[in-house]
């Protein structure tokens, strides 16, 4: 029996899955200067409730297109409202306002934590490797290093934004995780557009009063731009591209790739916003990434 680690495929196909993550990666990096950007002109909330409205649209589209949305067994419908609730409501709120709230390269390596919460999570369920914990350990000075680096140049406001991001991440992790029954059943791509609308419908509603008083007149073609990447690119595209990747490649092949979107987003960073670098952030940065790279590699050895 072949595992989801070990696919077996045509090397012009494998090609085009490694392009295809690359595209992912650079989008996923991008994703945060591009967002913090658009922030400047948009409310947190009614952005949220736009762009989610975009990506569900997209991912309504997307399925027309595969044959159907599809309806899920009613014994599945709390588990659905849960995890849109978990995973896109709570998520996504801890995320915009994460971002807001501090710089764009501090928040894609405390997203980048998500590997080391489900270590957390699953620890009683599997074998864990030592290389794992050592790896887990890393992670959480580096991150250190990062929010005392900006506390530092920034002040008080990085460590909130910082803890959301962290929340954030927690709650990916719990999604991830609670959402392989679904996905198993339906497919990853039905299983993650229902979840989206659920938790899109509350971002909405929750975001009507805030759409109804933006000051439209101070919102840029870029801005609009960053509000289509996020929810067309970000939500839409990079996700179908993940799917391909784990189908293709493995779950393990492709988990490698996403330790980039960090060193992306740091770059980004720095050349889009101008977020300055200095010793510290560099030296967690690398902890971080580091320490997740030995949680991956301790995962798939066990």
């Amino acid at each position: 029996m072949t595992s989801p680690s070990a696919v077996t495929v045509h090397p012009r196909t494998r090609l085009h899955a490694e392009i295809g993550l690359l595209l992912m990666v650079l989008i996923w990096g991008l994703n945060f200067a591009v967002v913090k950007n658009a922030l400047l002109a948009f409310a947190p909330l009614g952005f949220n409730s736009l762009r989610h409205l975009v990506a569900s649209a997209f991912m309504l589209a997307v399925l027309l297109a595969q044959g159907g949305v599809g309806r899920p067994r009613r014994e599945d419908v709390g588990r659905i409202v849960v995890l849109g609730v978990i995973g896109n409501l709570a998520y996504q709120m801890a995320f915009i306002f994460g971002l807001d709230r501090t710089r764009a390269g501090n928040a894609s390596l405390m997203l980048a934590l998500v590997p080391i919460f489900l270590l957390l999570y699953t620890r009683n369920k599997r074998a864990v490797a030592r290389s794992s914990w050592l790896g887990a350990a890393l992670s959480v000075a580096g991150v250190a290093l990062v929010s005392g680096s900006a506390l530092r140049m920034e002040g008080t406001e990085t460590l909130v934004g910082d803890g959301l991001m962290i929340a954030a991440a927690i709650m990916w992790a719990v999604y991830t995780i609670e959402s392989q029954p679904l996905i198993e059943r339906y497919g990853p791509i039905r299983a993650t557009a229902w979840t989206l609308w659920v938790g899109s419908l509350f971002l909405f509603l929750g975001g009507v009063p805030s759409v109804l008083r933006q000051d439209w007149s101070v919102v840029s073609a870029a801005a609009w731009g960053g509000l289509l990447f996020s929810s067309v690119l970000s939500v839409g595209v990079a996700y179908l591209l993940w799917y391909r990747g784990v189908q293709q490649l493995g779950g393990a092949r492709t988990a490698v790739y996403s330790n980039l979107t960090p060193v992306v987003a740091l770059a980004a960073g720095a050349i889009l916003l101008g977020e300055q670098l200095n010793v510290y952030s560099v030296a967690g940065a690398t902890l971080v990434i580091g320490g997740i790279v030995m949680v991956r590699s301790g995962a798939t050895t066990t």
